[in-house]
């Protein structure tokens, strides 16, 4: 149980004065006679054994002490109002955070044009977002660490009470840095002539189900990140080569910083899908879900 001499009304008291200056136009702002006031810091300084205000001329000033108190008490303060807000939220059947994962290989500005919108009607709910890797993003959704996944790819698991729906299509293209040797063979290339390249792999994300991987060259000497936009780095720097979505890197190709490598049996389109669990039936994920239909 706790115990202690700091109450809410005390710290609303503390953040009145201070904010107004003398305890009579803090009293008038709460709608209390200022000796109340007086009596709830009195009590307070003498349980603390510390002095919390001195005047200086007809001004309330808060000493070191003071000052520390009320410092971290707004932070207590500012917590107990979330708190309210999201018990508010709760009960009318809006959740109060919505985790959003999103597959690395899904541009982030897709579908930040929805959260903002989504913000701009709910400004209390808080967003999480995070970054799964192929078989890593029906993990994170499967093992309930996001609300909704966007940008996952298919297969779609055979995992009871998951919807999933087309979210988009990307069409993957092999690149190198304008300086890469590759770029002195004769086009189309082989995937034997790829195999005596180092590739760029993105690491799966997935932790227990089984990982998996897209478009390896299996000969090639690899070299593994975290993330398509490391992949992306490391490919503009020269380190290797690799496949990206081309919708991607439309900027690094005008720029002159990548080139797309012609080979000899492309890769064919990646469905991507926008997935939830069936009993996940929050007012929040439902709006946001609209918000995505309107992008």
């Amino acid at each position: 149980m706790y115990n202690s001499a700091i109450t809410l009304e005390a710290l609303i008291v503390l953040d009145a004065i201070d904010n107004r200056g003398s305890f009579a136009a803090a009293a008038e702002q709460l709608n209390k006679v200022p000796s109340a006031l007086s009596y709830i810091v009195q009590k307070l300084e003498e349980q603390l054994a510390v002095t919390l205000f001195v005047r200086q001329g007809r001004r309330s000033v808060l000493t070191p002490a003071g000052r520390h108190l009320l410092d971290e008490g707004r932070k207590v303060l500012a917590a107990v109002s979330k708190i309210s807000e999201q018990t508010q939220t709760i009960s009318h059947g809006w959740e109060p955070k919505l985790r959003i994962g999103i597959d690395s290989i899904l541009d982030i500005s897709q579908v930040l044009p929805a959260i903002q919108q989504f913000l701009q009607a709910h400004p209390n709910i808080e967003i999480d977002i995070s970054e799964e890797v192929l078989n890593g993003a029906w993990e994170a959704l499967i093992e309930d660490r996001v609300d909704i996944m966007l940008g996952a790819p298919a297969p779609i698991p055979n995992h009871q009470g998951l919807r999933a729906e087309p979210f988009c299509q990307v069409n993957n293209v092999l690149v190198a840095a304008t300086n890469h040797p590759i770029n002195h063979l004769s086009q189309p290339i082989s995937r034997y002539d790829i195999q005596q390249f180092r590739t760029i792999i993105v690491h799966d994300s997935a932790k227990r189900i089984i990982a998996r991987s897209a478009n390896i060259i299996e000969q090639s000497h690899h070299f593994y990140v975290q993330t398509v936009e490391q992949k992306l780095q490391a490919i503009i720097a020269g380190i290797g080569i690799g496949f990206l979505p081309e919708s991607r890197i439309t900027k690094q190709l005008e720029r002159g910083e990548l080139v797309v490598i012609d080979i000899e049996q492309p890769v064919n389109p990646v469905d991507l899908y926008m997935a939830w669990k069936l009993v996940n039936k929050g007012k929040a994920l439902q709006s946001f879900r609209q918000c995505l239909a309107a992008r």
